[in-house]
């Protein structure tokens, strides 16, 4: 019999890599959607993978509706995959943001426990590295103090330690993937990453204004979502339940994100100024390139990320296959056809 899996947020990046990658493995997967006016696909659309999803409507404010989801999929294992994940909008949507990255996954843990299934139903959530926030140490690891540095990541604390909790408690198999920075050609545009890959190809291919970024000294630890995904499916194959960082172990900023990308484009970029003054201009044909823009700085902001996976590596057997510069030349070029299509 197929094992069943219940992914909440397939339609989103980690989401939709996620199911091609347990389809792969020989489950039967139930993707979880918040109904809204259509169903975008297009995640699953680009992976070829729509017909092989089960969909059923999922939304974590209503908790009767969770129940009644679970009741039906009955599944052996959950992804908790669906937030609302863009942390510069969590500052302007805090209280939204609390209810479903918090309590939204709480309210999926009470149903578990409710329907009895905590002990034949393993659960997943998706922590981040943005928990971490004000880091109290470099690199980061799965014992490193967390200081949230945003609604997002403070919320996203509060699902954590709930699903700790819950597993402390009543014997819930439940995980944490504390996952740094991933990134795919599926990423959304508003994400740093694929602002930028985005950006830089529609101009090397139809011109345009500059790209405007925030804080480009910001380090990130960047991997590539399909990667990443393997990773959560382990945690749940092992005997016992733990928490686990993904990362690289590598760190750029964000303005060399923006110098590899235009490599991939045969871009030479010089960078001129300082702070908010910041402009990188395109050496052949002296047009700037990018600027900064203060608006895009945070209230507070999170000048550094690097994880440790050592653990995930010695307990799971992970570790990232694809280099930064393998993602971003993937991304621009996943960008060069969309745009070129334009």
């Amino acid at each position: 019999m197929k094992k069943k899996a219940l992914i909440t947020g397939v339609t989103g990046q980690d989401g939709a890599y996620l199911a091609r990658f347990l389809l792969d493995q020989g489950y039967q997967v139930f993707g979880a959607y918040r109904r809204s006016a259509t169903l975008d696909t297009s995640r699953l659309d680009y992976l070829g993978i729509t017909d092989d999803v089960e969909f059923v409507a999922f939304d974590l404010l209503e908790f009767s509706n969770i129940v009644r989801t679970l009741e039906q999929c009955k599944p052996d294992e959950i992804y908790n995959l669906a937030a609302q994940s863009f942390v510069a909008l969590s500052f302007e949507q805090p209280l939204y943001t609390s209810d479903v990255d918090g309590q939204g996954v709480l309210r999926i843990l009470e149903a578990i426990r409710l329907l009895g299934m905590e002990k034949s139903t393993k659960f997943y959530q998706a922590s981040t590295s943005e928990m971490f926030g004000k880091v109290k140490e470099t690199p980061q690891t799965e014992d490193t103090p967390f200081h949230p540095r945003s609604p997002y990541g403070v919320a996203k604390l509060f699902a954590h330690w709930a699903n700790i909790n819950y597993r402390e408690s009543y014997g819930l198999f439940g995980c944490n993937g504390i996952l740094f920075n991933h990134e795919s050609p599926l990423r959304g545009l508003e994400f740093v990453t694929r602002k930028i890959t985005h950006k830089l190809a529609h101009m090397a291919t139809h011109g345009g204004e500059p790209l405007e970024l925030g804080n480009m000294e910001a380090k990130r630890d960047w991997g590539f979502a399909g990667d990443y995904v393997k990773g959560m499916w382990l945690m749940l194959q092992q005997d016992n339940p733990d928490d686990y960082v993904l990362a690289t172990g590598q760190t750029y900023t964000v303005k060399e994100f923006v110098n590899l990308s235009a490599a991939a484009l045969d871009i030479q970029l010089d960078w001129v100024g300082e702070g908010v003054n910041t402009q990188a201009i395109n050496r052949k044909s002296g047009e700037v390139v990018v600027k900064v823009n203060p608006e895009f700085y945070r209230p507070s902001e999170v000048d550094l990320l690097l994880g440790d996976s050592s653990k995930a590596k010695s307990q799971l057997g992970w570790e990232p296959e694809t280099t930064l510069s393998e993602l971003v030349t993937m991304m621009v070029e996943a960008d060069l056809k969309r745009v070129s299509k334009i």
